[in-house]
């Protein structure tokens, strides 16, 4: 059975983005591939400051937090980002985690679930460069929630319809990227 990692990027306390992945998790419930949440507030992955590069570490890494880590991403056939926008940009820790390993990502499909004042579109733009040196396929089909407008009640998550919509056809891109 295929298995889809749900990567929620940002460590925040008090973070929506764990309402996100909540939500994405929920709709991927009923569906026929597996998926697992890749929580990174759950892996303390550190600083990346290794002395061998991950593209040259064959995923053979120094520190145990990034073994974990490698392991429970290159269990996964394709990934889900769930994904804040930073000051136009990704967030900094996910960041980290995702440049601490690189074959373990190469070559899988990604799809992008995105949030903040504007649907965290500019953080997709950024990802899509950067997984594209990994070879990885992005699914073009994204969501962005709006997290101060349309997708919100308060400090609620509530994602219109069409977002549903767009989260069922992203998923299913994805899971057909993985066959």
């Amino acid at each position: 059975m295929t298995t889809i990692g749900v990567f929620l990027g940002s460590v925040r306390r008090g973070r929506i983005g764990e309402q996100v992945a909540n939500w994405v998790m929920d709709a991927a419930g009923e569906r026929d591939a597996e998926y697992r949440l890749l929580d990174l507030a759950e892996f303390d992955v550190p600083h990346l400051v290794a002395e061998v590069v991950p593209g040259a570490a064959n995923k053979q890494y120094d520190d145990p937090a990034v073994t974990r880590w490698s392991e429970a991403v290159d269990a996964r056939d394709g990934y889900v980002f769930v994904t804040a926008e930073y000051n136009h940009s990704v967030p900094g820790t996910m960041k980290n985690a995702f440049d601490s390993l690189f074959g373990e990502w190469a070559g899988k499909p990604v799809a992008f679930v995105s949030y903040g004042a504007d649907g965290g579109v500019r953080a997709v733009e950024h990802w899509r460069q950067i997984v594209g040196n990994l070879s990885m396929t992005d699914i073009r089909n994204q969501v962005a929630l709006n997290i101060y407008g349309e997708d919100a009640e308060g400090a609620d998550l509530a994602p219109r319809e069409h977002k549903q919509a767009a989260l069922v056809r992203a998923l299913s891109d994805l899971e057909d990227a993985t066959a």
